[in-house]
């Protein structure tokens, strides 16, 4: 299942995320720092929602107060909440 999120308060404006289950197939961020998301992308494919959560929830960048990892965070709680 694909589904794409509408972020906030950061650089990139979307992530496109792709899940089998409770499983992150891959992630691809719309704008934002190419090579950050690409490494935030690379880490987390083949990693459970929950265990990405865990990580990411709470970075920030900067004074943002959220951050693109943050934000994929929310997007997987998202996610979770939807039963997507």
């Amino acid at each position: 299942m694909q589904f794409t999120y509408k972020t906030r308060g950061v650089c990139s404006r979307a992530i496109v995320i792709e899940l089998e289950g409770q499983t992150v197939v891959s992630v691809k961020y719309e704008g934002g720092c190419n090579g950050n998301t690409k490494g935030i992308s690379s880490l987390v494919a083949g990693m459970n929602i929950g265990e990405v959560i865990n990580r990411l929830e709470g970075i920030n960048c900067g004074f943002k107060g959220t951050s693109c990892p943050d934000q994929l965070a929310q997007a997987l709680k998202q996610a979770k909440e939807q039963n997507l």
